[in-house]
């Protein structure tokens, strides 16, 4: 099967059951998304799939034949997006175990919505978990991003 990720086609060979995030982590060697829970609940392993912010550890790689994939790798390849260089302005990660996921969420919310409001970041958010409870700096972030975003 043939998908493109990070901007390059990549083929892999595995049984249309496999979660995206175990074809990205063992088979393609991408580490960005982490494995948190396994069921979609706390958003460490988000990616974007044709732009929209997917948990890879529920999405089959069998539904997914020439999707584009975006990691974390690939989202400031050419240099920091907007959400990136807030996330490091605004100290955002602690442990930064649901960081890359964080950050993938985050870029999509934007994507959608250039200009959201406190009420529509914590409800996209929502299912990104914070261990380290960075929830408020998330929200500044997100809005520094907002306004970076919107200057250009």
């Amino acid at each position: 099967m043939e998908l493109t990720v990070n901007g390059e086609k990549r083929q892999v060979d595995v049984v249309p059951e496999m979660p995206l995030l175990w074809v990205l982590r063992d088979e393609l060697g991408i580490t960005g998304p982490k494995y948190g829970c396994g069921v979609a609940q706390c958003g460490a392993c988000t990616v974007h799939v044709n732009g929209a912010a997917v948990r890879s550890c529920q999405a089959l790689i069998g539904d997914l034949a020439g999707a584009e994939i975006v990691t974390i790798e690939g989202l400031g390849a050419q240099s920091l997006h907007a959400v990136q260089q807030a996330w490091i302005e605004h100290q955002v990660p602690q442990c930064g175990y649901c960081q890359a996921g964080q950050i993938m969420q985050a870029a999509a919310l934007l994507d959608a919505n250039a200009t959201p409001s406190d009420d529509d970041i914590d409800a996209i958010m929502a299912g990104n978990l914070c261990r380290c409870g960075t929830y408020v700096r998330i929200r500044a972030a997100i809005h520094a991003a907002a306004d970076k975003m919107a200057e250009k």
